[in-house]
C-alpha cells in the first residue's frame, strides 16, 4: 500500500463503506502501531541521516520585512524582501541529529536562480524516540509570495447549499503556471471532523468553533488562529479565503495542553494523535511574516508540533495525515519546457501532473511570486 500511490486511499475508503469508520480506524491503528514496534527493533540503532547537502558557512540571518513604498520605476518590495534568510534553530534534540540539522537551506529559483531566495529549507528530527522521525519544513518569505488555496474535485465535501454547486477547478490555473513556485497538499476530508472551508466567496463546509483557521486576508496578510479569536479581530469579507484544521497545537507560542495527553485523537481525523504516521502542518511566525509548511515521517503529534515551533512558528495548525497525502511539490521546467513536479524530498508520492494539470480530488495549496506593483513612474 505504500509502494502504490492509489492503493492506500482506494483501501481505506472502500473498507469504510463496507465495515464503517471506526473499524478501520481500529485497523489503522494496530496496523501503525505494529510498524513503529517493527521499526524501533529493527531502525533503534539507526542514525539520523540527512537528504541533502548544507553549506558548511550558512548566510548570515536575516527576518523577512514588510516591503517598502514603491518608488518610481520599481516594483514595491523588491528591494526590502530581498535580504530574507530564516534564523538557524539548530538540532531539536542535539542526540538525535543529522549533519545540517535546523540549518535553513536556500531554494534556488527556477526562472532566475541568480535571484534572492524566496523559499529556504531545513530538516529536523523531532522525536527522542525515534532517530528515522523526521521533519522537512520550507520557510516562505510572505513579502514575495503568494499563498493560493484550491478545493478538490471531491474534497472537502459540500455540506452548504452554496457550495455544492461550485465549480471546482481543482488544479493550479495555467495563468499562475508562468509564477508557480510549490504546491502542498491541504486538510482533512469532511467526514473527518467537519472542518470548514471557504474559497473563491462561497462556503463549502461551514466553520467550526473550535477549528484552528488559516485565513489570507484581501489585503495579502496571512493569519491563523482559532476561529473564535479570527472571526471576531477579522470580518469574514474581510478574508480572501480561509481553510481550517483540528485545534490549533501551537497557539501564540504555547503548545495545545491536549498534545501532552497520553491518548488524544484531536490530531489525527479518527487516529490517535500518538499514532506515528506521516503528517503535514502549517505555521506562522510571531510577526505573520514567514510561513512554515512542514512534512514529517513516522511522527506523533506532539513530534511534529514541537518540530515546527522549534523551527519557528509561534502559530502551527495540523493538515492531513497518512501515509499518501501529504506532499510538498517543487515545480521546474521538464521535457519540452512544460513544468514538472520535483519532491522536497526522496519518498513522497506525486505524480507528473500533480496539482497542475491533473485534477486533485483533494484540496491544496500553491504559492506563486507576487506580482510586481505597477510602476509609478510618469511618461
Amino acid at each position: 500500500m505504500h509502494r502504490i500511490p492509489w492503493m492506500g486511499p482506494l483501501v481505506a475508503n472502500g473498507l469504510r463503506s463496507v465495515i464503517g469508520a471506526e473499524n478501520v480506524t481500529a485497523l489503522e491503528e494496530t496496523a501503525y502501531a505494529l510498524e513503529d514496534r517493527v521499526q524501533r527493533f529493527w531502525r533503534k540503532d539507526e542514525p539520523p541521516k540527512t537528504y541533502w547537502e548544507v553549506p558548511e558557512q550558512p548566510v548570515p540571518a536575516t527576518t523577512a520585512s514588510p516591503p517598502p513604498a514603491a518608488t518610481p520605476g520599481s516594483a514595491a518590495g523588491d528591494a526590502g524582501a530581498a535580504a530574507f534568510r530564516p534564523t538557524d534553530v539548530g538540532p531539536a534534540h542535539a542526540a538525535w541529529s543529522a549533519p545540517g540539522d535546523g540549518r535553513w537551506v536556500p531554494i534556488a529559483d527556477r526562472v532566475d536562480p541568480g535571484d534572492a531566495p524566496r523559499l529556504y529549507k531545513t530538516l529536523l528530527h523531532p522525536d527522542p524516540n525515534r532517530s528515522w522521525a523526521e521533519l522537512f519544513i520550507v520557510a516562505v518569505d510572505l513579502a514575495r509570495v503568494d499563498v493560493h488555496l484550491m478545493a478538490g474535485s471531491r474534497e472537502p465535501a459540500a455540506t452548504t447549499e452554496e457550495g455544492k454547486p461550485y465549480e471546482r477547478p481543482a488544479k493550479i490555473p495555467e495563468a499562475d503556471h508562468e509564477r508557480l513556485l510549490a504546491a502542498f497538499n491541504g486538510g482533512f476530508m469532511t467526514e473527518h471532523g467537519q472542518w470548514g472551508m471557504r474559497v473563491d466567496g462561497v462556503t463549502l463546509v461551514r466553520p467550526r468553533d473550535q477549528g484552528c483557521t488559516l485565513a489570507r486576508r484581501r489585503d495579502g496578510r496571512m493569519q491563523i488562529a482559532p476561529w473564535t479569536r479570527l472571526s471576531t479581530e477579522t470580518e469574514e469579507s474581510d478574508m480572501q479565503w480561509w481553510r481550517q484544521t483540528p485545534s490549533c497545537m501551537v497557539d501564540e507560542g504555547e503548545l495545545h495542553p491536549l498534545l501532552r495527553a497520553p491518548q488524544v485523537r484531536n490530531w489525527g481525523a479518527t487516529l490517535d494523535g500518538n499514532t506515528v504516521i506521516r503528517r503535514s502542518a502549517v505555521g506562522l511566525d510571531r510577526d505573520g511574516k514567514v510561513l512554515y509548511v512542514g512534512i514529517s515521517n513516522h511522527t506523533t503529534a506532539p513530534a511534529i508540533a514541537l518540530g515546527m515551533q522549534h523551527a519557528g512558528a509561534s502559530t502551527v495548525a495540523q493538515l492531513d495525515v497518512n501515509w499518501s497525502y501529504p506532499k510538498f511539490l517543487l515545480y521546474e521546467p521538464g521535457e519540452g519546457g512544460a513544468l514538472a513536479p520535483v519532491a522536497l524530498a526522496s519518498g513522497f508520492e506525486f505524480s507528473e501532473d500533480e496539482y497542475i494539470r491533473k485534477r486533485s480530488l483533494r484540496d491544496f495549496f500553491y504559492l506563486t511570486r507576487k506580482t510586481p506593483a505597477p510602476s509609478t513612474a510618469t511618461p
